[in-house]
């Protein structure tokens, strides 16, 4: 079996490299590669202790960070490593003010390349978030003594440890991975039923950081004067379904506020033909003359704003949920008490139908659907206010996930 990984990582490697030829995204991924190692190798020296934490992308790192967080606090001599798989995560933080003293790519996982970036790093602990296994990289760190931790674990049945070929994968899990820390207690009873018994269920990271969200300042300027008295739905990353969803809102209610924030700013265009008489928020920052107040949809053209945009929103709708691309960031809404409307497509976030259980969330098929329970929720005062309580107190009643994870850690 370790003859079909090390194939498949090959084949892996040979495939982006040909399709960096057609996209920036990966051509960034490889060229970032090629310059970790000579960059891995002049941020650190031989007497710095590192604690790496590994996060395959944007999302994996913001339910990461409070626990990292909280170990600097531990260890504030220590370094910090953050790497990354995808170059939309590396890029979005490699821009921000962060906690790491050294951002990179994670290197493709052949013996030969962990090998040699491990060499120029004293690491000694190293976390990866949620499912992001890389064998060569864990069989290393253990072969180097390094404490090696799976933090917001979720495991679920159809992943190939549950196949009959994968055996070999769960063998390497459990030889080199000290601690699992489930999300869930069906993650970890999955895991258990394969001898992964070296393990707590601790809950979900992002609820802690999404707590954070919520005490930390956030005004957003001209929101206030565009919302005005009005009720105000924000479209969080949305899609094409979540547009249509909004342009049939738009036709049906003529009081209501609509903030859309994008899942990709190409889709600004798109949504300025879907919306021609929207104001970008862009020419807010650059005109004093626009009348917000008489205004009815702001396209969000800026990145970075939209977990506080979040704190404004009478009710939130969540893209990515009407198609397999994978649900966005529910929780970032529901810390503000915001009921979230979302597609039914969510297989790995489990968060939502726990949200839908507590009764501050709901999900449907189809965008026609979505839209009439909107509409219908503007029109409920008192199933607002109950949904929005809800949606509230489903996070601030989860525990203190990072605490109990950083609670082991030191104690391992």
């Amino acid at each position: 079996m370790s003859f079909l990984y090390n194939l498949f990582i090959h084949i892996l490697i040979f495939g982006m490299k040909v399709f960096s030829l057609f996209n920036d995204k990966t051509k960034k991924g490889i060229e970032g590669r090629r310059e970790s190692f000579s960059r891995v190798k002049s941020s650190f020296t031989a007497s710095d202790k590192v604690i790496w934490m590994h996060a395959a992308s944007l999302g994996e790192y913001e339910q990461g960070l409070p626990v990292l967080e909280k170990l600097k606090n531990e260890f504030p001599t220590h370094k910090i490593l953050v790497t990354f798989f995808s170059p939309s995560g590396y890029e979005n933080v490699i821009k921000k003010k962060n906690i790491a003293d050294a951002i990179f790519y994670l290197p493709f996982d052949t013996k030969r390349n962990v090998r040699e970036f491990i060499s120029y790093v004293n690491v000694e602990l190293f976390f990866t978030v949620k499912y992001d296994y890389w064998y060569h990289l864990l069989e290393e760190l253990k072969n180097n003594k390094v404490k090696t931790f799976v933090i917001s674990a979720l495991f679920y049945e159809n992943q190939s440890f549950f196949t009959s070929y994968g055996k070999w994968f769960v063998k390497q899990l459990k030889k080199n991975v000290d601690w699992f820390f489930h999300q869930t207690r069906e993650s970890y009873l999955l895991a258990k039923s394969i001898g992964l018994v070296n393990a707590s269920v601790t809950g979900d990271t992002r609820f802690d950081r999404v707590k954070q969200l919520k005490a930390r300042d956030n005004h957003i300027d001209f929101i206030e004067e565009f919302i005005g008295d009005a009720q105000t739905v924000v479209f969080g990353s949305s899609w094409q379904a979540e547009e249509k969803l909004a342009r049939i809102i738009s036709d049906k209610n003529k009081k209501v506020k609509l903030i859309l924030a994008p899942h990709d700013l190409k889709r600004v265009d798109n949504l300025k033909e879907i919306f021609p008489k929207a104001i970008l928020y862009s020419d807010l920052k650059n005109s004093q003359t626009l009348k917000l107040s008489n205004s009815r949809t702001l396209i969000i053209d800026s990145i970075g704003l939209l977990s506080k945009l979040y704190s404004y929103a009478d009710i939130a709708v969540v893209g990515g949920g009407f198609h397999d691309s994978g649900l966005h960031n529910i929780l970032e809404a529901a810390t503000f008490g915001a009921p979230v409307v979302f597609g039914n497509q969510y297989r790995k976030n489990p968060e939502a139908d726990n949200l839908i259980t507590a009764g501050g969330g709901k999900s449907f098929e189809h965008e026609n659907e979505a839209a009439e329970f909107v509409l219908n929720l503007l029109n409920n005062e008192e199933e607002l206010a109950s949904m929005s309580a809800n949606a509230g107190n489903f996070v601030t009643e989860q525990p203190n996930s990072s605490e109990l994870i950083v609670k082991k850690i030191l104690s391992l």
